[in-house]
C-alpha cells in the first residue's frame, strides 16, 4: 500500500480563507441527513394511511434507510481514503438529492423503501468522510470548534425535524418532506463544487469486497433482529436465526479481515488506545440518549398530560442546550485539551439520568425541564471533544475509516439504545402486568413508570460506565504529559 500525498490544506492559503464556508457545505448535508429522519418519522402514520399499510410495515422506511446507512459507511469510509473524501463527498451529495426527489416520486411501499435506500447510500457517503474532511482541512488549534459545529447541526436537524415536518405534510403532503431536500441540495452542491479542493491525500490499495459483503450480511440482520425483536419477543426462532446469522457473520468478517493486507476496517486503529476508548464511550452516549428520547415523549404526553406540541417544547430544551454548548465545548478543548471536558460532560449527563429515574406522574414540569436540559448540556460538553479526540489520534491516510467508524458507531448506538428501553420497560412492565405487554396499560401508570425508572436507571448507569473510562483516561493522559515534562529537563542535563 503506498499514499499519494500532496502536501497540507494548512499550507494552502486559498482554502485556508475558504475553510468556514467548506464547513458550512459539509454542516449543510449534515443537517438534510439528520432532518430527513426525523421528518420522515412524524410522517409515518400519513404514509399508513396514504398507502393502506399497517405500522409496522410502513416503518421500513425508517428502519430501511437506516440498515443501508450501516452496511455501507464503512466502505464509503475507506473508499474515500484510496479514491479522496471531497471526491465521494460530492458524489454522496448527488447521490442523496436524486433518492430524495425518488422517494416523493415513489407511489407504493417497495419503491419508497428503495428509493430509501438510494438517499441512505449517498448520505452514507456524505457522512463517512465529512469528519475526515474537517479534520484534513482545520488546523489542530481550530478541529475541535469545527467537529463540534458539525454536532451542533445534528441537534438542529433533531429539532427541525418534528416542526417542519408537521407543517410539510399537514400543508403541502408527505411527498415534500422528501422533496425539501431538493432545492436546498442543489444549491449545497452548486457551493460546494465551487468551494471543496481537490483531494490531496489518497491511499493506493484495493477495494475489500468479501469484506464488505461480510459486513452488510452482519448488520442486515443484526438490525432486523434487534428491531423485529421489539415485537415479536427475542425467543422468537426467526430473531433468534437472524441474530445468529448477524454473529456468524461477524466472525467470518474479523476472521478475514484479520488476514487481509488491505482491509475494508483498518483494525490497526483500534490499537490505539485512546482511538479505542474515544469510539466505546460514544457509543455508550448514543445508546444512553436514545434511551431518553424513546421513553421521554410517552412520559411527558401520557403521565404528565402535556399536548404534544407541549411535550414538544419541553423535549426541545435537549437540542437547544447541545446547539448552545456544542460548539463552546468544542472551542474550549482546542485551547485546554478534550479529556476533562469529556468527562465533566458524562458527569453532568449521569445526574440528569438519575434525576430522570426520579420523576413520577406528579412532577412538576419546571422540574423535567431541568433535567432534560442538562442531559442536553451534558451531551454537548461530551461530544464536541469526543470528536475531536477520536479524529486526531489517527494519520491523515485513514482519517476517512475513523470517520466512518465514528459514524457508524453513532447509528448502531441509536439502534442498540432504542432496544435496551424498549425490552427493559416491556419487561418491567410485564412482570407487574402479569402478562406480555408492549404499550401502555390503561389506567395503570404505575407499571409504566416503574419501567421507566429501570430505563433511566440503566442508561444512567450506562453513562458512569463512560465517565469511569474517561475519568481513568483523563488521569492516564495527565500522568504520561508530567512524565514527559520531568524528562525533557533531565535529558537536556545530560
Amino acid at each position: 500500500m503506498s499514499t499519494i500525498n500532496r502536501g497540507t490544506y494548512q499550507e494552502d492559503a486559498g482554502v485556508q480563507r475558504r475553510r468556514w464556508l467548506i464547513l458550512i457545505v459539509l454542516n449543510l448535508f449534515t443537517f438534510m441527513s439528520t432532518l430527513d429522519g426525523s421528518i420522515v418519522n412524524i410522517a409515518l402514520p400519513v404514509l399508513s394511511g396514504k398507502l393502506g399499510l399497517p405500522i409496522a410495515q410502513v416503518e421500513w422506511v425508517t428502519t430501511g434507510y437506516l440498515m443501508a446507512i450501516c452496511s455501507v459507511i464503512l466502505f464509503f469510509g475507506r473508499l474515500g481514503d484510496i479514491v479522496g473524501k471531497i471526491k465521494l463527498f460530492k458524489i454522496g451529495t448527488v447521490v442523496f438529492i436524486a433518492g430524495s426527489l425518488l422517494c416523493g416520486l415513489s407511489g407504493s411501499l417497495p419503491l419508497l423503501v428503495a428509493s430509501r435506500i438510494v438517499q441512505a447510500l449517498g448520505a452514507a457517503m456524505t457522512m463517512a468522510n465529512s469528519q475526515g474532511i474537517v479534520t484534513d482541512i482545520f488546523p489542530a488549534t481550530e478541529r475541535g470548534k469545527a467537529l463540534g459545529l458539525i454536532g451542533t447541526f445534528v441537534s438542529l436537524g433533531s429539532i427541525a425535524g418534528p416542526s417542519l415536518g408537521g407543517i410539510i405534510v399537514s400543508n403541502l403532503g408527505w411527498e415534500y418532506i422528501f422533496w425539501v431536500n431538493v432545492p436546498i441540495g442543489l444549491i449545497a452542491i452548486g457551493l460546494g463544487w465551487k468551494v471543496l479542493p481537490k483531494d490531496l491525500i489518497r491511499v493506493q490499495a484495493r477495494i475489500d469486497i468479501p469484506g464488505s459483503l461480510l459486513f452488510a450480511c452482519f448488520i442486515v440482520p443484526l438490525f432486523a433482529g434487534l428491531l423485529l425483536g421489539q415485537q415479536h419477543g427475542y425467543g422468537n426462532p426467526g430473531i433468534l436465526l437472524a441474530l445468529g446469522a448477524a454473529t456468524l457473520a461477524l466472525i467470518a468478517f474479523l476472521w478475514v479481515e484479520l488476514r487481509k493486507p488491505e482491509p475494508l476496517l483498518q483494525l490497526n486503529l483500534f490499537k490505539n488506545p485512546l482511538f479505542s476508548l474515544s469510539i466505546l464511550c460514544g457509543f455508550l452516549v448514543f445508546a444512553a440518549n436514545f434511551c431518553f428520547n424513546i421513553i421521554a415523549p410517552f412520559y411527558t404526553q401520557s403521565m404528565l398530560g402535556l399536548s404534544p406540541s407541549s411535550a414538544g417544547v419541553l423535549l426541545m430544551l435537549f437540542p437547544i442546550c447541545m446547539v448552545v454548548v456544542a460548539p463552546l465545548s468544542g472551542a474550549l478543548s482546542d485551547k485546554i485539551g478534550s479529556e476533562l471536558l469529556t468527562f465533566a460532560g458524562l458527569i453532568v449527563m449521569v445526574i440528569a439520568q438519575f434525576g430522570l429515574a426520579r420523576l413520577h406522574d406528579g412532577s412538576p414540569v419546571a422540574l423535567v425541564g431541568v433535567w432534560i436540559g442538562m442531559l442536553g448540556i451534558g451531551s454537548g460538553m461530551f461530544q464536541s471533544p469526543n470528536n475531536s479526540l477520536v479524529m486526531s489520534t489517527v494519520p491523515r491516510t485513514q482519517l476517512g475509516s475513523a470517520g466512518s467508524v465514528n459514524s457508524l458507531v453513532r447509528n448502531i448506538g441509536m439502534v442498540v439504545g432504542i432496544t435496551i428501553a424498549t425490552t427493559t420497560l416491556f419487561h418491567v412492565m410485564s412482570g407487574l402486568a402479569g402478562h406480555r405487554v408492549t404499550g401502555l396499560v390503561k389506567g395503570r401508570p404505575d407499571i409504566f413508570l416503574a419501567g421507566m425508572h429501570v430505563v433511566f436507571i440503566t442508561s444512567a448507569s450506562i453513562c458512569l460506565a463512560a465517565a469511569v473510562l474517561t475519568g481513568w483516561r483523563f488521569v492516564r493522559t495527565k500522568r504520561v504529559r508530567v512524565e514527559v515534562k520531568r524528562r525533557r529537563p533531565e535529558e537536556g542535563r545530560g
